[in-house]
Order: structure tokens, then C-alpha cells, then sequence
């Protein structure tokens, strides 16, 4: 009885056939027959290969993947991305010796057969018949490009790998259907070209040039002949024979492809063993790979601007198509960060807050007028090594792009309620009685159902010694809850939020903010984008323009480049210049002499308002300049930390208020960023201050008769503030001055006035 062999049955030539996916049909490929005119395998390919379907019509230039390469605004390299590192080059630009080598090891006859090698399919053929087992494959240089095709197609999908590589016959039909029309329709030299720059060296290269690059840090056009061996041998089994991890293994393999390359002639057998006595001179390059590559803190915009791209409907009508895109990369994506604004920030994090401290901060500022975000950061490096405290949640923008659904804004919030009663027709002089404690008023009208407090609930100023009535101006300054809370009772909570959604203000989540009078008081959580982005509309006069991160986008398509449409800022108007003129009088007025003085840039016009949340969870500084805005944000990410007896980089603090810790990291990244650039001016705007008279009238801040709050000489009425802060008039005994919240400096004399 014969021996019964392995392969349920096949002799060793018919298992030999089949893996060479020639089977049965072996006979009829090894006497020559034309694939093309046989229908027959047509059909079988394409029913073996269904998954294939996707195929490119033409191989010609197949979409490899390649990196992505994301710059700033001045075109310096922020990072590069990509699912393979791949930089895709001409043959002119391959060393001639890697040419060669590639062709001798993988299939020297290259040059002189057509798709299919007959004579190496023989071969191949009776040397695994005499060794039992498939020790020889017969795949021509053009089938392995066109089974890299298959891969590349494939793209990181495990299945469809898998469907690409299999040893069927279906899989190899196809693949020998298409290497005859790459054949006809390429060449010999642009088939080795394309062939250089699809195939995986290992070490995450994809192509040769990424191969030079990281294996010897230099170009492909600069590979000697040893170098050019190394590479060539690597390519049959990219995990056995990697040098960085093998070096005798990578040295043997090396001198087979040296041995070969002399066999074949394209070297002399001299210059063959020179080379193989050399050593392997690797210079390795580690991958720079992804966001965790930026420099100067830009991690986190360049995540940012990953997401803008996976999720902007300009780049493709839905994720799949997007993602295929960046994934395929070859893209060149110019930015709007300037670097001397992102290195800016950078800095004043450095300086103000430690990654180590258990509370974070994010600061993110935007060009009025265009939408362009000039600088991202935050004091937790971009990465997810938990221990050395790097996070890869974005603090700066909402949860659809950064995972982070943003903080509550305490005061920074009482801007967008001044902007809408200004537009329902209130005076900049309005006043409100502003009791130190208010029982919210009820019924509140809303754009639908009326809101009523049927809890009772009240809500206190910071201090007692906060007492109204207050006219708009000062209860700006001071930040008084109850003031804010009577002028939402007074126009009603619809205007309020409608100017909230002309702004664009919304919550992290994506969310409306609610009809609610707390919203006055910043109680719901939005992230430092999009309140730069809304502050940069009073910069701007009241019109708003989106946030935008990408100025250009180029895509290399085989040996051409092409531009991409990109989103566009959209701008619009959300409130009168006449508004948006008063506002910044108003927020002035908080950074000359209100609880912003801290963040205050001297000569250059410069407006914000400071917010604190309940229990000092989150602080906060948002502030413009009529150029440029920004927003600080200081916290926990997790809202569980208190900032009370508190150290923040350094620095000790009893309580933590948004004038003295984001106010100077918002003073010092503004200040940098804006250096040496043209100041500008706000339109003035003169808002009395209350009772205010001509010259004779005596009745001015320190005349004697303004700001009293008790019955010291300076009078009856107001609340100490103007009389104290300048001067002049009895303020109520002149007594000690002590700091209370946000910075602010307030008399505590007889009478109550404030200094």
C-alpha cells in the first residue's frame, strides 16, 4: 500500500500546486494558456473574491497610504500622523543599488518574463516535490505588488486582511488576473517604483523611504550597497529578519541577498564580500508617529484638528468616507496655530501650574473676526501615561471633540445676560435693588412655559457686606449675583438664551442651555473654545465667527497634489455694535478697577470677567483684547477638588479665585502672544456712573454725596464703591481695606464703604 502523505491525500507536487494557486488548472498555466480568455477563471475570481469588490478598476496608481504631515500657520511641522509611515518617491529618487538588490533577491528574472514566470513556477514545482513541502513560492515581483495591493486596500480591517493574504485559489486567480494587467498597462520600471514604495519593511515602514529613514535616518537616493541588502532581505519575513532586534539574523539574511546580487551580476563577487564584512551601520530612527510628536503643548490641537477632519462633513459626506481619507493620509494640513501664540501659553502654564498638581488648567485663544484658533494648551501633557500625569481628554473644547463636556463658568457667564438686556432696551445704567440675599424671583417668563421657584430657592452674594442698589456698571465690576439674577427676572430667561445660541454658547455636551435663572451664574458646563470664541464677538463689534483650526489641506495623489476644500469661519451678527461697544466698556471696567485687575495688560485695551463656582471647584478668566481673546480654565477635570488651602504650582492659596490664578496665566500668554503686534482701541462709550452731574453739581465720585453705604459723611445711597475707590468724599470713615473675593479691594469703614 502507498504511503499515505500529508495534505489529506496530495502528492507534495499537487500540495505544491495548490499553494501556487495553479491546482487542478496547474497544467494548463505551466503550458501558457492566456488567463485573460479564459472565461472560465474570470468567473471563478470573481466569486472567489467577492470581498474584493472595492478593488480599484486600475492598478496604475493605486491610494497608498502614506503620513500625514499637520503644520502651523507659518508652516513649521507641528506633527505627523499616520496609519502607515509611508512617504511615497519616484524611482529616480531610490539608490540603484536597492534597485537591485530588491529585484535579485525577490525575482531576478524580473526583466525577462511576463506577470507569471513560467520557468519559476517549474521551479519552484519540483524543488518542493523533492523536499515534501513548500519550501520555494513562484509569486512574480508583480503578484507581490499586487497582493500588496490586496493588503493596502484592506486597510486595518482584520477580516478583509486576512481575505488578501489567504493561500486560496480564488485569492490567487485574482491576484494573477491583475499582475497581467498591471503588466501591460505599467512597465517594468514604474511596477518596481510602485512595488519599492507599497511593501512593509518592518519597524512600521511602509515604503523604502521610511525603511532609510528608519533604519539609517537618511534618504532612499542615499543607500549604499550593504544598506540596500539589509533592506532588500528584510522584506520576505520583516519580523525575522529585523536588524533592531536580530542583528545576526538581519547580518545573515543580508549577505544572501549580497551572494545573490553578485550571482545575478549586478555586483562583482569583490564587491559582494566587502560588503558582507561590513557592519550593519544602523542609525535607527525612532517612529514619530501621532499628536503625542507636537511640540510646544500642541498635542491637544492637533487631536483637535484630527477630529475636525473626522467629523466635518467638507471632507466627506459620512465617517466611513472621512475616516478612509485620513487613514490613506498623504495629506500637507496647514493650521491656524501661530507659533509665538501657542508658545506663549505654553509658557504661562509652565509658569503658573504644574502637571503634577492635582487640579489642571486650559487655555485656548481666538482671533476676533476670522474664528482662527492661534494657540491650545493645557498644563497636563497630551498622552496616556497615567504617571507621569499625561491625559489625552482635551479641556479645551466640547466632549464630541475632546472628550471633555467643559466646566461651569460661574460669572463669566453675566456678559451674555448684560448683551441681552442691552438689546431688549435696557440702559447701560440700569439698576436693580441687589440685596445680599434674594429669594429668586417667580414667575420668570421663558420662550415657553414660565419658570417658577417653587422651592423657595435663594441666592446670596459673595459677601454680605454686598448690599445694593447697583447700577450695571458696578454690579459688573463687583460680579453681584443678586443684580444679575433681578435682570433675568426683569427681560425674561428667552432673551437670554437666544443670545446664548447667537454666541454660539452651549453646553459641552452639545445641549441648549437650559431656561433657568442659575444660568445667569454660569452653573452649567461649556468649554474655554467656545467661550474665547464668544467673547471675541464684543472684540469684533457683536458679530460672531466660528472657531476654525484649518487654513489648507493638499492631498498627494500618486505624482500629483491636489487641494481639498476646507471648513470656512461663518460669521454673523448676534448683537448691535452699540452693544457689543457697551460690553466692552463694562468689562474695561472689571480689569481697571473691578475683580480683574490681576489680568489687567496695562496701556493696551483690554477687556474680561473672572468666575468662580460654588466651593472653588472651577475658576475661570476670560478676557479680549480688540485682536485677540482667550479663556483660562482652572480645576479638576473630575469636579472633586475643592481650592481651598490649595498649593497650585507652587503657590499657596487660602481660596482660589478666577482673578488670581487664571488672570495671570490669561495676563502672561496674552502678553506673549501679542507682542509686538498692533495694539487697537475699543469704541468708547461713557457709562454714568449713578447720580452723576455736571462739574458744579458736586455730586461726581468723591463729591461728597455718591457712595456712602452707610451713614458716614459721604451721604445716603449707592454702595461705597466709586467714593472709595477715588477718594475725596467721606466713604463712611475711611477704615481698613481687606481683600475679598476675585481680588477686589473694598473699604471696610464706618457707614460700610467700599475703597
Amino acid at each position: 500500500m502507498p504511503k499515505k502523505r500529508s495534505g489529506g491525500g496530495l502528492s507534495s507536487t499537487q500540495q505544491a500546486a495548490k499553494f501556487l494557486g495553479v491546482s487542478v488548472l496547474a497544467g494548463a498555466v505551466m503550458a501558457g494558456i492566456a488567463l485573460p480568455a479564459v472565461g472560465a477563471l474570470g468567473l471563478a475570481a470573481k466569486g472567489s473574491v467577492e470581498s474584493f469588490d472595492e478593488l480599484p478598476a486600475n492598478l496604475k496608481t493605486p491610494p497608498l497610504s502614506q503620513r500625514t504631515t499637520i503644520l502651523d500657520a507659518d508652516g513649521g511641522q507641528i506633527a505627523t500622523v499616520y496609519s502607515r509611515d509611508r512617504t511615497v518617491v519616484d524611482l529616480k529618487d531610490i539608490s540603484p543599488f536597492m534597485q537591485k538588490a530588491i529585484v535579485a533577491i525577490e525575482d531576478s528574472r524580473f526583466y525577462e518574463h511576463g506577470a507569471v514566470d513560467l520557468k519559476g513556477v517549474l521551479r519552484a514545482l519540483n524543488k518542493n516535490a523533492r523536499s515534501g513541502e513548500v519550501s520555494e513560492g513562484a509569486s512574480t515581483l508583480t503578484q507581490q505588488y499586487v497582493k500588496n495591493v490586496f493588503v493596502e486596500e484592506a486597510g486595518d480591517d482584520p477580516t478583509k486582511v486576512a481575505q488578501a493574504t489567504q493561500q486560496t485559489l480564488g485569492r490567487k486567480i485574482a491576484e494573477l488576473k491583475f499582475a497581467i494587467q498591471v503588466e501591460e498597462e505599467l512597465g517594468k520600471k514604474k511596477i518596481l517604483e510602485n512595488y519599492l514604495n507599497i511593501t512593509f519593511f518592518g519597524q512600521q515602514a511602509y515604503g523604502v523611504e521610511a525603511a532609510a529613514q528608519r533604519y539609517f535616518s537618511k534618504a532612499a537616493k542615499d543607500l549604499n550597497l550593504q544598506e540596500s541588502a539589509l533592506l532588500a532581505g528584510i522584506v520576505q519575513s520583516p519580523s525575522r529578519y529585523d536588524p533592531v532586534n536580530d542583528e545576526a539574523e538581519a547580518t545573515k539574511r543580508r549577505n544572501t541577498v549580497l551572494a545573490r546580487m553578485a550571482a545575478v551580476g549586478d555586483v562583482s563577487q569583490e564587491e559582494a564580500d566587502k560588503a558582507a564584512k561590513a557592519p550593519l551601520g544602523l542609525k535607527v530612527s525612532k517612529p514619530k508617529n501621532g499628536c503625542i510628536t507636537a511640540v510646544n503643548d500642541a498635542g491637544f490641537f492637533c487631536n483637535y484638528v484630527k477630529n475636525v477632519f473626522l467629523n466635518d462633513p467638507v471632507f466627506g459626506k459620512d465617517a466611513k468616507t472621512r475616516a478612509k481619507l485620513w487613514n490613506q493620509g498623504g495629506l500637507t494640513i496647514r493650521t491656524t496655530l501661530e507659533p509665538q501664540a501657542q508658545a506663549s501659553v505654553h509658557q504661562s502654564l509652565q509658569d503658573h501650574i504644574n502637571a503634577s498638581d492635582e487640579v489642571a488648567a486650559a487655555t485656548t485663544l481666538v482671533e476676533p473676526g476670522t474664528g482662527k484658533i492661534v494657540a491650545m494648551g493645557q498644563s497636563k501633557p497630551y498622552g496616556s501615561n497615567a504617571k507621569e500625569h499625561e491625559t489625552e481628554i482635551n479641556y479645551s473644547v466640547d466632549y464630541a471633540m475632546g472628550t471633555s463636556a467643559g466646566f461651569p463658568t460661574g460669572s463669566t457667564f453675566k456678559p451674555f445676560v448684560a448683551a441681552a438686556a442691552l438689546e431688549e432696551g435696557r440702559p447701560a445704567t440700569q439698576e436693580y435693588p441687589s440685596p445680599y440675599e434674594l429669594t429668586v424671583p417667580s414667575p420668570i417668563q421663558t420662550c415657553g412655559k414660565p419658570y417658577t421657584n417653587e422651592d423657595g430657592a435663594k441666592i446670596p452674594n459673595e459677601n454680605e457686606s454686598e448690599k445694593g442698589p447697583y447700577q450695571l456698571k458696578k454690579a459688573m465690576a463687583l460680579s453681584v449675583n443678586t443684580y444679575f439674577i433681578e435682570m433675568v427676572a426683569d427681560i425674561g430667561l428667552c432673551p437670554v438664551t437666544k443670545m446664548a445660541e447667537k454666541l454660539h454658547v452651549r453646553q459641552g455636551s452639545g445641549k441648549q442651555m437650559p431656561q433657568v435663572p442659575s444660568i445667569a451664574l454660569g452653573t452649567e458646563s461649556v468649554s474655554p473654545l467656545t467661550m474665547a470664541s464668544a467673547y471675541a464677538a464684543f472684540a469684533n463689534r457683536g458679530m460672531y465667527c466660528t472657531p476654525v483650526a484649518i487654513e489648507a489641506v493638499t492631498q498627494r495623489v500618486g505624482d500629483t497634489s491636489k487641494s481639498l476644500q476646507v471648513p470656512k469661519s461663518a460669521c454673523s451678527r448676534a448683537m448691535s455694535e452699540k452693544t457689543a461697544d457697551t460690553i466692552n466698556a463694562l468689562l474695561k471696567g472689571v480689569v481697571d478697577s473691578g475683580t480683574g485687575q490681576q489680568a489687567g495688560l496695562g496701556d493696551r485695551d483690554n477687556a474680561g470677567k473672572t468666575g468662580t463656582t460654588d466651593e472653588r471647584r472651577n475658576a475661570w478668566f476670560v478676557g479680549y483684547t480688540p485682536n485677540l481673546s482667550g479663556a483660562v480654565w482652572v480645576g479638576s477635570a473630575t469636579q472633586q477638588v475643592k481650592m481651598q488651602n490649595i498649593t497650585i504650582g507652587g503657590v499657596y492659596h487660602d481660596l482660589v479665585y478666577g482673578a488670581d490664578t487664571p488672570g495671570p496665566i490669561w495676563k502672561d500668554a496674552m502678553t506673549g502672544a501679542l507682542s509686538g503686534k498692533e495694539a487697537g482701541s475699543f469704541v468708547p462709550v461713557h457709562i454714568p456712573d449713578p447720580k452723576e452731574k455736571d462739574e458744579d453739581g458736586g455730586d461726581k465720585p468723591g463729591g461728597g454725596n455718591d457712595n456712602g453705604n452707610g451713614d458716614g459723611n459721604g451721604g445716603n445711597g449707592g454702595d461705597g464703591f466709586l467714593g472709595g475707590l477715588t477718594g475725596g468724599g467721606n466713604d463712611g470713615g475711611g477704615g481698613t481695606e481687606p481683600t475679598f473675593p476675585d481680588g477686589f479691594i473694598r473699604g471696610n469703614g464706618n457707614g460700610g464703604g467700599r475703597g
